[in-house]
């Protein structure tokens, strides 16, 4: 399946993928189990790490070769000169990386011994993200071919954004968390809409357990007047349809005997495929792009942490355009 809703790029983007996103310091405690209400657990170990989904997403993109940008708001904190060090390390623009008073967020995280997680954020300084800033970064949008976004922003700021991106440019909203009140928009403005099963069942009010409910999701979605969807399925891969090709398509994960920490994982999906949709033309078909986001977030879980976990293109063994990926078209 290769989407006309995909556009192919002139000579005049000059920067891969926008992410607009929180930059947030992550907190993960290693625990056997991932506690019950009212549980008073001990962590084998704990460490902190740079986050947010946005900011991952970002790093992803970067670690694999995309020129990226970030527009994002750290504290006055130490935290906040330290994300902006990590930032620099890996080559992402910061320039629309913005300091304001009061504290860098913070994600508190358990991860089970079977790499299950659970997080908790405080946006912290990522709360200050408004349409003004996006007005700011108006240049840096519309030179872009890929503009990433996710509901961890406010959602005005996150509106603004999808409204200003180019028409021959593609925008992703990962849907994440799911939000608190819903707006046709969110539906409407992206070019792809990527949630998991658990944000799929909250938006559509039915769940999501299996890929046949995942199938009819997407019908779901694509009658509310989204252009593309994805829905992640962790273990099983991702499902996606789109309103010119509306029949779904199951592309697999490969097999994983040691699952350590699927946090970050979706993120390393969504920045991975920024990475590709920016990188390859149309001529890959978008079930090969969707399946190399699906290896490389395979890869993340594999290995502790968030950012840490990405790999660089220098790590990659293959190309995608020449890989062959396990699909099912329904």
């Amino acid at each position: 399946m290769n989407s006309n809703l995909l556009p192919t790029f002139g000579d005049d983007k000059t920067i891969d993928v926008t992410v607009l996103g929180c930059s947030i310091i992550d907190c993960i405690s290693y625990v056997p189990t991932l506690p019950k209400p009212g549980e008073t657990l001990r962590a084998s170990r704990y460490q902190t790490g740079f986050g947010g989904k946005g900011a991952n997403q970002c790093v992803a993109a970067a670690k694999l070769g995309s020129k990226t940008a970030l527009i994002s708001k750290v504290g006055t904190d130490d935290w906040g000169q330290k994300y902006r060090d990590n930032l620099e390390k890996f080559n992402v623009e910061a320039t629309h990386v913005e300091t304001v008073n009061g504290s860098t967020g913070l994600a508190q995280i358990n991860v089970s011994s079977d790499g299950e997680n659970q997080i908790v954020i405080i946006p912290g300084a990522s709360d200050a993200l408004c349409p003004g800033d996006i007005d700011k970064a108006a240049e840096v949008i519309r030179k872009t071919k890929v503009l990433v976004c996710q509901l961890e922003n406010p959602l005005q700021a996150t509106l603004a954004a999808l409204r200003m991106k180019d028409k021959n440019s593609i925008s992703i909203l990962n849907a994440s968390p799911s939000p608190n009140e819903n707006t046709l928009e969110l539906f409407t403005l992206p070019t792809i809409l990527c949630v998991n099963q658990v944000e799929a069942a909250a938006l559509t009010r039915r769940d999501v357990p299996d890929i046949e409910e995942a199938k009819r999701a997407i019908s779901n979605f694509l009658c509310l007047g989204c252009n593309i969807v994805i829905i992640t399925l962790g273990r099983d891969g991702a499902i996606f349809a789109s309103a010119d090709h509306p029949n779904p398509v199951h592309v697999r994960a490969p097999r994983i005997e040691d699952i350590l920490d699927t946090t970050g994982a979706g993120d390393a999906f969504v920045g991975a495929l920024a990475h590709y949709l920016a990188r390859y033309d149309t001529n890959v078909p978008l079930y090969k792009k969707i399946g190399g986001a699906i290896t490389i977030a395979s890869m993340t879980v594999q290995q502790y942490g968030t950012q840490t976990s990405y790999p660089s293109a220098k790590e990659l063994r293959f190309d995608i355009s020449l890989k062959n990926f396990d699909y099912t078209q329904f």
